[in-house]
């Protein structure tokens, strides 16, 4: 099992967390998997249209909750972003998301991924986004070594 780095950066409003979701998707490659945990309205998508922003995207990020999965286009990159928050169980998805995984130019995001867990990498990134107050969030980053270029430190 190869080392887990962690780390986390606090956020004072929802323009910081689009920052520091820029500041990660500037560094995507393609291949990496990225888990989203919080509650709702904790700030997955608002977190996303950074990711989808830092990447090169020009796309305009909206939550999945009610589509199940979103595209974004990023210069060579697909970044696909699924919200499985009101599926029963993986179905169908289950078997889309194994195609994407295969794809070493997609980047895949996934918010409430306990339904789809048995098809998901063990060596993906988790992010969870603690709630402090209304603005303030706290950004908790784990990461298996190989995935270190994705790290940013703190501002």
């Amino acid at each position: 099992m190869s080392t887990v780095l962690t780390w986390q950066i606090s956020s004072d409003s929802s323009d910081a967390t689009e920052r520091i979701g820029a500041e990660l998707g500037a560094r995507l490659r393609g291949g990496e998997v990225i888990e989203l945990l919080s509650d709702l309205g904790g700030g997955k998508t608002t977190l996303v249209r950074g990711i989808a922003r830092g990447a090169g995207s020009h796309d305009n990020v909206a939550s999945p909750s009610f589509t199940i999965s979103r595209e974004y286009q990023a210069g060579d990159l697909t970044l696909h972003h699924y919200d499985f928050y009101r599926l029963g169980e993986g179905g169908l998805m289950n078997q889309e998301l194994a195609d994407v995984l295969d794809d070493p130019q997609a980047v895949v995001i996934v918010e409430w991924a306990k339904i789809v867990d048995q098809v998901l990498p063990p060596d993906r990134v988790l992010i969870k986004i603690e709630a402090i107050d209304e603005n303030k969030r706290r950004l908790h980053f784990s990461a298996p070594q190989h995935l270190a270029y994705l790290k940013s430190e703190p501002a």
